[in-house]
């Protein structure tokens, strides 16, 4: 049976990446029952938010990355103000 959904903050973006492959396997396959059918897509769209979370993270710091003194690259952390 499936995880519970608030295990997943914990989740690497690889290894929530390869559970959601897997749910897409057994999704596709046709194998599940209904109810079994259900957790799985529920956990599959939490799997699937964590990792455009994780994703838009990288993205910010990617983008945050400035050249300072000397053309010597650093990051900075992303505002929200």
């Amino acid at each position: 049976m499936a995880k519970k959904p608030n295990d997943i903050g914990d989740l690497s973006f690889e290894k929530a990446l390869a559970e959601l492959e897997e749910i897409v396997r057994k999704l596709e396959s046709g194998a599940a029952e209904l109810e079994a059918s259900i957790e799985l897509y529920e956990r599959g769209a939490a799997l699937k938010a964590h990792c455009e979370a994780k994703l838009k993270s990288a993205q910010e710091k990617i983008e945050k990355i400035v050249v300072g003194e000397g053309g010597k690259a650093r990051t900075e952390p992303a505002s929200f103000d």
